[in-house]
């Protein structure tokens, strides 16, 4: 059976020419970089190197960039340091964040004596602003603000320069969890109002298991993981050199080919919504989808029925891939607490469908005929 893999929002295939890229250091260039001799200094520059690209793409400067584990890691560091570096005593936060971030506010809040508010979230999935100014003007203590710019499970996004300003008005420090958007959009961040940024290879087709920080230059933290002088002292641990290479090589591919591969995934994405307002009864969206949001993810809701109850496990038989919310949960029955936050209806059951450049109308079309019969 072919499957046809909607599910991008989760992960990315890798792209031949990052891995083609990182070949030559999981091969002949294996030195540990933190070694003087001439192996060693071939992957340093070969790390410094990506440092310089990742930066260029950004609009960052290469110092403020750092080579992490991933998204989860960056996310940990950055709201650690500004709790226990910056002097925030203050969390703010939304509802519908990824895991990596409500939990890691919520041990702080419990753990620690964090105060923690949450923003409402209005009835399109979108942040109340006026609600967010009126919890930083009642905090009375330096606040963290911590808002994903792209939501992952229904791909809205945050007005980042709205917040930002927002942020600096009241000498907020603010963190944005950029999972979904580094490689998707395009960031300018020195004249950007932010502390903190993450990204991670695996969401445009780089390698899984690398991701990056970015920390403002006007910042100074301590590290988050301690035992080595890697990363400039900020990040301990010998590098995960080929995952550095390959993610600096996805996202200059990313970065080069951001107007043509958006424009033809948004296509794909509008094209299976008016495919399935025609077809199939009753189906809304969640999130906003003809406003601003990312165009890469569509959040569907199908009316509840004994059907549609079964709908991943009768998509997944029939060699369909997509989410019933994030990815990171996607193997336990907990429904999502994203859609939980704007949308209760006990009577629809959502799906999420997210794209890539490597995914085809015709198999929009596959999907929809399907799930005409399955419905």
């Amino acid at each position: 059976m072919e499957r046809i893999y909607f599910d991008n929002a989760a992960t990315t295939s890798l792209e031949p020419a990052v891995l083609e890229a990182m070949l030559p250091y999981m091969t002949e260039k294996f030195g540990n970089p933190s070694s003087i001799y001439s192996y060693g200094r071939e992957s340093r520059l070969g790390i410094e190197n990506a440092r310089k690209s990742v930066a260029k793409a950004l609009n960052a400067h290469p110092g403020e960039i750092f080579f992490t584990s991933g998204g989860t890691e960056s996310s940990n560091t950055a709201i650690n340091a500004a709790v226990k570096d910056l002097g925030c005593k203050h969390i703010i936060s939304s509802p519908i964040e990824h895991h990596a971030t409500l939990h890691t506010v919520e041990y702080l809040h419990h753990h620690d004596g964090i105060g923690l508010s949450f923003v409402k979230i209005l009835p399109s999935g979108h942040i109340d602003l006026a609600h967010l100014r009126e919890l930083l003007e009642a905090a009375g203590e330096r606040c963290l603000v911590t808002l994903m710019h792209a939501n992952n499970e229904i791909g809205n996004l945050l007005d980042i320069h709205a917040v930002g300003n927002l942020c600096k008005e009241f000498d907020a420090i603010f963190h944005s969890d950029t999972v979904q958007t580094v490689g998707h959009y395009p960031f300018d961040l020195r004249n950007t109002p932010i502390h903190f940024i993450t990204g991670a290879g695996h969401k445009f087709h780089g390698p899984k298991g690398v991701g990056i920080l970015y920390i403002n230059e006007n910042v100074k933290i301590s590290p988050f993981i301690q035992g080595g002088s890697q990363e400039r002292n900020m990040r301990a641990g010998t590098e995960n050199l080929y995952g550095i290479i390959g993610f600096a090589k996805a996202l200059e591919l990313a970065t080069a080919h951001h107007t043509e591969h958006s424009e033809y995934i948004n296509g794909l994405r509008m094209y299976m919504a008016a495919q399935l307002q025609q077809h199939i009864p009753d189906v809304t969206f969640n999130g906003d989808l003809h406003g601003s949001s990312l165009y890469t993810v569509l959040n569907v809701a199908f009316p509840k029925s004994e059907k549609t109850e079964m709908i991943l496990f009768n998509l997944d038989i029939n060699g369909i891939c997509a989410s019933g919310g994030s990815a990171c949960t996607s193997g336990a029955n907990a429904g999502s607490h994203v859609i939980r936050a704007f949308n209760n209806n006990p009577n629809q059951i959502a799906v999420r469908f997210s794209f890539s450049k490597n995914n085809t109308k015709e198999e929009v079309d596959s999907v929809v005929e399907k799930l005409k019969e399955l419905m």
